[in-house]
């Protein structure tokens, strides 16, 4: 039987990680890994997760199963965090998930369970495991323009010239914030257009949101998400917990499925429960009982609200420092762009020739599309960055 298996595509973000590893230079720079570390390479753990982690030792009694959607605890904790009071709780349908992952294979196969020739229309460039989970599904995969390579910003009018080309029965997913991996998102009044757009041609919204609180704030990185919601009658939501709570390895997302009424609330949520038992039966609980403990205790949630702005502040920070430096040894703003991106991730748009160079002259290592990880920079190796990119040409 296995002589019939074919290898498949490395993956380059692994491979990429492989070559930083091997690379002996002490000025090297690690921006590939999409995982946010600190000014001395860490990935810390918050502090609000570790006093959480403490509480759930002295008080859990057992590690019996929790429902196939996971702690229904945990889903209005979640709920409550992205959404608001954007919807009525009633019509909102939640299952737990292995981290957000998880949650949009989840979602691409409610999609597919509920109308087989769905086409997925899917922002051009996108997070790369978008594609590969439609591809394994065999879900038509629709591109919608997105980044400009010359302004480093949203190609607008091309997203929605393509976007008015969906119909009924199809799904745009969408990134609620902080675009990966571009860091280019829309505005308010941008955001207002393609709701119309979805109204217009009755197309299903799905939101991505996995970096809720790295943009402009928890609040602000949800208000497209919630404005969206309040204004069509369907939506799935695929949110994620590894970012902004620092709980990568222990794998916790939701998937939301947003129904018009408290009628179809009930048959959406069977039908996330049954998903769930056809892919992994129960969902991990200890990353989902950490949140929905530090979001349902005062002092910890202001605790955890606190180092999360530190976080994002931090990534500002290390935005404005490399655009200043930039400016100063190019003299011109070509690349302000880098301060007005949001989240870890900027594409610089340039070659994929000239990301090896970065590689092969510099240690500077991102992935060949040009996106870089800001979180994987300090103040000392800003000036190493903007150099380099300066003397390759870009």
């Amino acid at each position: 039987m296995f002589e019939n298996l074919q290898s498949q595509p490395a993956d380059k973000i692994l491979a990429l990680m492989q070559m930083y590893k091997d690379d002996p230079r002490e000025t090297k720079v690690d921006l590939g890994v999409g995982v946010y570390k600190d000014a001395t390479g860490l990935t810390p753990v918050m502090r609000a997760v570790k006093a959480a982690e403490q509480q759930i030792w002295q008080a859990q009694d057992t590690k019996v199963y929790t429902g196939l959607a996971g702690d229904p605890a945990f889903a209005d904790a979640m709920i409550a965090l992205v959404l608001g009071d954007a919807v009525p709780r009633a019509t909102v349908a939640a299952a737990a998930t292995p981290g957000g992952t998880g949650a949009v294979r989840q979602a691409f196969e409610m999609v597919r369970m509920a109308k087989p020739d769905a086409r997925v229309f899917v922002s051009d460039p996108t997070w790369p495991n978008h594609l590969s989970i439609l591809k394994y599904l065999d879900i038509e995969i629709v591109p919608y323009r997105y980044f400009d390579d010359e302004t480093r910003g949203v190609d607008f009018d091309g997203m929605m010239a393509d976007l008015k080309t969906a119909h009924a029965g199809d799904v745009i997913l969408l990134h609620g914030c902080c675009h990966n991996p571009t860091g280019a998102n829309l505005n308010a009044s941008q955001w207002d257009d393609v709701i119309k757009v979805l109204q217009d041609t009755g197309a299903t919204p799905m939101i991505d949101i996995a970096y809720q609180g790295f943009g402009d704030g928890l609040d602000a990185d949800a208000a497209a998400t919630r404005k969206l919601v309040a204004s069509v009658p369907e939506c799935l939501i695929a949110a994620s917990c590894s970012k902004n709570f620092g709980i990568y390895r222990e794998r916790t997302g939701l998937l939301m499925a947003v129904a018009a009424d408290s009628a179809a609330h009930a048959l959406n949520q069977a039908t996330l429960a049954f998903l769930n038992r056809q892919n992994f039966s129960f969902p991990p609980d200890h990353g989902a009982r950490i949140v929905t403990t530090i979001l349902n205790d005062d002092a910890l949630r202001t605790d955890w609200m606190a180092e999360l702005e530190e976080v994002r502040g931090a990534m500002l920070g290390l935005r404005t420092q490399l655009a200043g430096e930039l400016q100063r040894l190019s003299g011109s703003d070509r690349f302000g762009f880098l301060g007005q991106h949001r989240g870890m991730f900027s594409r610089l748009g340039t070659s994929p020739e000239k990301v090896e160079e970065l590689r092969v002259k510099h240690g500077i290592y991102m992935v060949g599309d040009s996106r870089m990880n800001i979180a994987g920079l300090n103040t000392d190796s800003v000036p190493i960055l903007a150099a380099a990119i300066i003397d390759v040409g870009i």
